[in-house]
């Protein structure tokens, strides 16, 4: 596989970069951060100029219908830059509606233009990382559906337009068959959300709904069986996530590597010393073959062979969830005390490295999934 970026993707990365070093810096960063909203508006706008968001609408519906190395330069962009705009949910609910596209037409091209922005909520208490335990339901009711329950951590639920949402319809919590994807209006009569600030900068919600009444047309796809388009587009943000993770550790390698020039012991800068160039180098080697593996998912995100996609991605998180933790802890030790601090650009890395597989699962829950795909051979 031909992991080099064509011009138009070089051209892309080269936009965003400058994108954020003038809009999006670091203080920029924490004002938006500490602001009411947790979000930009101006960024959001800027995002939208740039075409970010027409990125993965087709063609058919005034996008671009970007390709998953289309989206990993994007979110790789995005993950240097620390940018903590609702981007990926809204990319996220845009594959969603793609599933039925020509009834969610007009949710699309407003999606394109940044005028809509989604959440997925999909998450319950009682669920982790498991998308099928689903406890909240869906009544059908004449020609609609009455749903009830609780969605928890659902990341920019509050700053949402629109709510991706998975009810039970039918048999019980767990079961793979039965559930339903509905598309809700954040400010529909009977949802409340509860919107707070995470670890890393990001904001999540949780968010009840209280006899939520939809018609049909909210409905995706068939009831029932949203089962497999939830494990897809769940892989398709699992890439993502990769991709936005390399371009994290990319930026603490940078990071870390001008600031021992700059400090100095023993009247020479700390990265004359071997010992620190030689775990310099093996961060080098952690960010680069994270790279491959996110570079790789997010080739293999799209495809119609679920065990191959499942097993892919699950070994790209595996792989770029263990570079995360190894480059984003050496890094502070790099640093020192000072790299715990608020004031110093990595701690803010290292937050987002921390989160990484929060939402979308850890280590230990892909290596288990990794091996159950058909075809896994244990060796020894």
């Amino acid at each position: 596989m031909d992991f080099n970026l064509t011009q138009e993707q070089t051209q892309l990365s080269d936009t965003l970069r400058r994108w954020t070093e003038k809009e999006y810096d670091f203080e920029t960063r924490r004002e938006i951060i500490a602001s009411h909203e947790g979000v930009s508006q101006k960024a959001w706008s800027g995002l939208a100029d740039l075409g970010l968001m027409a990125l993965p609408v087709p063609e058919a519906l005034d996008g671009f219908g970007a390709s998953g190395p289309d989206m990993f330069v994007v979110m790789q962009a995005l993950g240097k830059g620390l940018v903590i705009e609702p981007y990926l949910a809204t990319v996220c609910g845009i594959e969603y509606l793609k599933h039925d596209a020509d009834k969610f037409t007009d949710l699309l091209q407003k999606a394109a233009t940044g005028e809509v922005r989604f959440a997925c909520a999909l998450g319950e208490a009682q669920s982790r990382f498991n998308r099928a335990d689903v406890a909240m339901t869906a009544k059908a009711d004449g020609a609609g559906y009455i749903l009830n329950g609780r969605k928890t951590v659902v990341i920019h639920g509050a700053q949402a337009d629109h709510l991706i949402v998975s009810a039970r319809t039918a048999n019980g919590t767990r079961e793979r068959d039965g559930i339903s994807l509905f598309v809700v209006p954040a400010n529909a009569d009977g949802v409340s959300r509860s919107d707070y600030r995470t670890i890393d900068g990001m904001r999540a919600a949780d968010i009840d709904f209280a006899n939520v009444r939809v018609s049909d047309d909210a409905l995706i796809g068939a009831a029932g069986e949203a089962w497999p388009l939830i494990d897809a587009v769940s892989d398709y943000a699992r890439a993502l996530i990769c991709a936005e993770a390399v371009g994290i550790m990319q930026a603490v390698y940078e990071t870390t590597l001008e600031y021992l020039k700059a400090r100095r012991q023993f009247e020479q800068p700390i990265g004359a010393f071997q010992a620190l160039q030689h775990r310099m180098a093996e961060m080098f080697v952690e960010v680069e073959q994270a790279r491959s593996m996110a570079m790789l998912a997010a080739s293999i995100a799209g495809s119609n062979n679920p065990e191959k996609r499942r097993h892919t991605v699950s070994a790209a998180m595996i792989r770029v969830g263990q570079a995360a933790n190894r480059v984003g802890e050496e890094a502070i030790q790099l640093h020192g005390g000072i790299g715990m601090t608020n004031e110093m650009q990595v701690a803010h890395h290292f937050k987002r490295l921390t989160a990484f597989g929060a939402i979308y699962g850890d280590i230990d829950h892909h290596i288990a999934r990794f091996t159950q795909q058909p075809g896994f051979r244990k060796i020894g």
